[in-house]
């Protein structure tokens, strides 16, 4: 069992109408390492200027995380702040200053290069076709992307597309790629271009899950209380990843819990600024969760009725 991700460790500043948290940290291999650290080890491949804070380090250690990909070079680390609208799903980019990020060439230590599993995070394709060269023979590689490079690096998020799995987008981003307002046949496009499975994020309304023979869909967790939704998505990933790598296994009742425990990951990301939510979280939170994720979605048919009744 090893699981492998690539992706920024970031300093987030981010306002909500429910508060605000001055460089937290922040990144997509930080949220999915919080959150698949859950289930099993995570190897994290990123880089950090010389100025980001100890505590970061510790924190990600103290995820078990191993560390032996992350570099630490001269200069400032990426940072990135914005601020969110009363009902948390729009959000203005403020200030993004790439830092060392900006020069990022990920090198995967001999030691990860045998994962079996394989989270890219959302960074610009091309590196992410540079990753695959330096692993040996993934079970699973999935694969996260956005509207920026589904703009600018078309031909090179395609060319990774038929060399991953799974590709994991939100909706606006998969009608975008696909041409298509329907997401059912966005994702079928999306299907004839490489990855068996493609799972469509649709914020606080849940998940779908396109398999090459069903469909299966996961709501959104109905908090009270939500903080800050930035991390959500990587956080998703990380339970969905973490649980397959945990378990093993890539049949349809598989990816459909790993479905199910991600969207409870992403739930606990959003209760919280930046990644506090995960400091104490215990299995026993995430298994009750999980229980009532169940107990929302099952239901019983009723006796097929006579035509005369």
């Amino acid at each position: 069992m090893s699981l492998l991700v690539v992706g920024s460790v970031a300093l987030d500043s981010v306002e909500t109408p429910f508060g605000r948290a001055v460089d937290a940290l922040g990144g997509s291999a930080t949220f999915f390492t919080a959150s698949a650290s859950a289930f099993c080890k995570v190897q994290v491949v990123a880089v950090v200027g010389d100025d980001f804070p100890e505590e970061g380090i510790r924190f990600l250690e103290g995820c078990g995380a191993d560390l032996a990909g992350l570099e630490r070079v001269p200069g400032r680390s990426f940072r990135w702040s914005g601020v969110y609208s009363f009902d948390l799903n729009n959000r203005e980019t403020l200030d993004t200053q790439l830092g060392v990020f900006a020069d990022f060439r990920p090198h995967v230590p001999d030691e990860f290069r045998s994962a079996e599993w394989v989270f890219l995070g959302n960074i610009d394709p091309e590196l992410q076709l540079q990753v695959l060269e330096q692993i040996h023979s993934p079970r699973l590689v999935a694969c996260d992307t956005m509207n920026f490079w589904i703009e600018g690096k078309r031909e090179a998020l395609l060319e990774l597309l038929s060399r991953v799995d799974l590709l994991l987008v939100n909706d606006s981003e998969a009608r975008e790629l696909s041409g298509d307002h329907n997401l059912a046949r966005a994702a079928r496009w999306i299907q004839e271009r490489g990855p068996r499975y493609v799972i469509i994020k649709k914020g606080e309304h849940g998940a779908i899950l396109f398999t090459p023979t069903s469909v299966f869909f996961a709501p959104g967790y109905p908090l009270e209380e939500v903080f800050d939704p930035t991390g959500a998505g990587d956080s998703f990933a990380g339970g969905l990843m973490g649980y397959l790598a945990k378990h093993g296994g890539l049949e349809d009742a598989d990816l459909r819990r790993a479905v199910v425990y991600g969207s409870a990951m992403g739930s606990f990301a959003v209760e919280r600024f930046s990644v506090e939510r995960f400091r104490n979280l215990t299995g026993e939170e995430i298994h009750d969760r999980v229980r009532r994720f169940r107990d929302m979605m099952i239901f019983e048919l009723p006796l097929p009725v006579s035509a005369d009744v």
